[in-house]
């Protein structure tokens, strides 16, 4: 098999790649396939790299049977009638992307779709999450930090890796404050991650409503402590993940005494945002920055101030309360959203090592045909011009206009 590992072609750029040099020629070695890479001047780990590890670097991969990259490649430069992985941001009907999977189906690709590569429990195999929410709260920080100026943290990207921003986390100390992170999967554990690196104390998330500090603290909370039924009857989980359309949001405490907030929740569009614009107008409304790592971008959100997604050129937008607008942040009156949507990218030597040892470890055999759990034909999003299996839900949706 030969594998081609394309140059990413969605702008802005992301620089991660899905194997590092090392990587590809591990695999090489252990396999019978062979990588291709197409030359990028902006990916993380330069074109000699793979070159010295004796993988070859060309331009032209259109003889290859599979090809690989990390985000949506542009229509135009899709090959018809090849093997596609990349995060195509379908799955949930996403009107901007629409017209990327029409054109999957016109030109007869096979597209795999990394979000939903799952073992035999239906759980994730390949993902970036820790890395988004590492970069997330510490962006989230160093918001805090230039609209405070109470310290001062360059932006992820701005450190050559995360041990090199673990190192300058201990040179800092933090003001009094509270944290508040919203989830307890691998976005928000990895959120929580940053915090504890700065020695930023964790309390529990009753404690944080009821306590006053000395001192910086965080609290994570879990579905429960944000979302209830609207009905008198207890908190499930599994039917607040089956029927969220039939709970409502018991956030507003967290939202008078939290100064930053931390969203790192996987959010269904039926489910209850964790606060109303009408709430963010409201004098006790404390929250003054927004991190918002799931990054649903309103009207269709969980936080109503998501406008559109921001860049790690340009990281943070004001939202002024008052006129429901995007405004320059940093001002009495804004509070400041970041909503970077490629935050991994921020930390692409590591996130792509990540990624590769994850492929490696749960996927490339199963890509070789060596075994079958199913797991490709549950990522398969589309075929022979016709939605997979698993995903003809999005009908519907590539029929649209």
């Amino acid at each position: 098999m030969k594998i081609g590992i394309i140059r990413e072609g969605k702008v802005p750029p992301d620089s991660r790649v899905l194997f590092t040099p090392k990587q590809c020629a591990t695999l090489q070695e252990k396999y019978d396939l062979q990588f291709v890479v197409q030359p990028s001047p902006g990916r993380c780990l330069p074109d000699e790299a793979y070159a010295s590890e004796g993988i070859k670097v060309q331009e032209d991969v259109s003889d290859c049977d599979v090809l690989m990259g990390i985000k949506e490649v542009p229509k135009e430069q899709l090959i018809p009638n090849k093997k596609y992985f990349f995060f195509s941001h379908t799955i949930k009907a996403q009107p901007y992307n629409r017209a990327l999977l029409q054109k999957i189906l016109e030109e007869n690709i096979t597209l795999f779709d990394y979000e939903v590569l799952t073992n035999e429990k239906k759980q994730r195999v390949i993902a970036f999450g820790r890395f988004a929410g590492i970069v997330g709260a510490h962006n989230g920080m160093m918001t805090y930090g230039n609209r405070t100026g109470a310290f001062e943290l360059k932006q992820m990207h701005k450190y050559d890796d995360y041990a090199a921003a673990i190192a300058y986390y201990k040179t800092l100390s933090f003001p009094k404050m509270k944290i508040v992170v919203t989830g307890t999967g691998r976005v928000a554990n990895g959120a929580a991650e940053v915090f504890d690196h700065m020695e930023i104390r964790k309390v529990s998330p009753q404690d944080f409503l009821e306590k006053e500090y000395d001192e910086a603290v965080y609290t994570q909370l879990d579905c429960e402590h944000y979302a209830a039924p609207k009905e008198d009857k207890p908190f499930e989980l599994m039917d607040f993940y089956q029927n969220p359309q039939n709970y409502k949001s018991i956030f507003e405490p967290y939202t008078k005494v939290a100064d930053l907030m931390v969203n790192g929740i996987y959010w269904a569009n039926e489910a209850p945002a964790f606060f109303t614009k009408a709430a963010m107008k409201e004098e006790d409304f404390n929250i003054k920055v927004i991190a918002d790592v799931t990054c649903d971008i309103a009207p269709v959100a969980s936080i109503p101030s998501t406008l559109f997604a921001t860049t790690i050129a340009k990281p943070v937008f004001g939202y002024d309360p008052e006129s429901e607008s995007a405004v320059e942040p940093y001002q009495a009156h804004t509070i400041d959203m970041m909503t970077i949507d490629n935050l991994p990218n921020e930390l692409p030597k590591d996130a792509s090592k990540s990624f590769g040892e994850q492929f490696t470890a749960h996927v490339i055999e199963e890509l070789l045909g060596l075994k079958n759990t199913g797991m490709l034909e549950r990522a398969m999003i589309a075929k022979d011009g016709q939605l997979g299996p698993h995903f003809q839900y999005l009908t519907d949706y590539v029929q649209g206009a």
